[in-house]
């Protein structure tokens, strides 16, 4: 309820359209959300003054829209039907955009309109990968949830619907799809990162600075550490896990692991003599037996589930530079990158 309200008098503080649009869609992830789940109040009346207030707040009917998304929850289309506390709201909230037509057409015209339909289209991008393939995919990290009163814990929502939002960490299901990326940037995964490395291959310059960069974090991360088996995921076009590995852990074997057997050939050229590799997309119940695993940025899996059961004695992260996990090391900042070394 104080977020709410605080929602609501940081629109009257400052109503430019960022506000605006972030405001609609942040509160409709939370607040509006969990409200129309389990209303916060026990008498009636002030669940439906609530609704009104939400309502002309973001706009939105809060009737219309707890119809569509408990359709959502169980599969079903929504109906909708006039009710008199839906057209309660329609009313009230087009009493505030008349008033603002009429006392402050600029404004709405310029400002409000266009902060809300944006609001709208965040909206539209965060509910469009909550739930990709089918799959309801949840986000675990701890920024995201303590901003967004645990959003990211979707598949757990969907699982309890009816759970307090407090709750939810608690109910996480080893089986639950997870992505690295919060909803609303979720589209970031499909931004080929082979472009960033075809680019690096292009100029020896940036080879020597990616591969100085990588080795000091390696070399603070493996010291002191025997590695007698390696196994590098994904080590293909500029295979620079092996190449420092090969020159920090000489006596060791190495294997690199790609499923892509193009970039497999433009690594061949650059790996030293005795790196074996494998055509294959690494598995962790088929590739054992390494001391060492080397998980890059680009990896296509769930990334959550090796942090949370490391498949070797070692595993090496690439990550960005905000995930910490483990004993890690930043790479670059400029690259925004970090590694993370994790135990079991």
């Amino acid at each position: 309820m104080l977020l709410a309200f605080g929602h609501g008098g940081l629109l009257l503080a400052v109503p430019v359209l960022p506000v605006v649009a972030l405001g609609v869609w942040w509160n409709s992830n939370t607040v509006a959300h969990y409200f129309l789940h389990t209303p916060f109040f026990r008498a009636r009346p002030l669940n439906i003054l609530f609704g009104l207030y939400l309502s002309a707040l973001l706009g939105i009917p809060q009737s219309m829209w707890r119809e569509r998304h408990l359709a959502h929850h169980a599969g079903a289309p929504p109906r909708f039907h006039l009710s008199h506390k839906v057209a309660a709201e329609i009313m009230l909230i087009a009493t505030i955009w008349g008033s603002m037509l009429a006392f402050a057409s600029g404004f709405f015209l310029t400002v409000y309109a266009p902060g809300y339909i944006l609001g709208l289209t965040l909206c539209a991008l965060h509910g469009h990968y909550e739930h990709q393939n089918g799959k309801t995919v949840s986000h675990y990290g701890l920024g995201y949830n303590w901003l967004f009163l645990n959003d990211g814990y979707h598949a757990e929502h969907h699982a309890n619907p009816q759970s307090c939002w407090a709750a939810l960490p608690e109910l996480i299901h080893p089986d639950a799809v997870a992505n690295r990326w919060p909803a609303i940037l979720r589209w970031l995964d499909a931004c080929n990162l082979d472009g960033l490395e075809r680019l690096v291959l292009c100029f020896p310059w940036l080879q020597k600075f990616v591969l100085r960069r990588h080795e000091r974090a390696l070399g603070a991360l493996l010291s002191g550490r025997r590695v007698a088996r390696a196994a590098i995921v994904g080590g293909g076009l500029f295979p620079r896990s092996a190449l420092l590995l090969h020159r920090l852990i000489p006596d060791a074997e190495l294997v690199v692991i790609d499923g892509r057997i193009e970039n497999l050939d433009i690594a061949r050229a650059m790996l030293p003599r005795g790196v074996g590799v494998v055509h294959d997309w690494y598995d962790p119940e088929r590739h054992r037996g390494y001391d060492l695993v080397v998980i890059p940025l680009a990896y296509v899996g769930d990334r959550a589930a090796l942090y949370r059961q490391p498949p070797a004695p070692l595993l090496l992260v690439h990550d960005w530079v905000w995930r910490r996990r483990g004993t890690s090391r930043v790479v670059s900042w400029v690259l925004l990158k970090r590694l993370n070394l994790m135990q079991p």
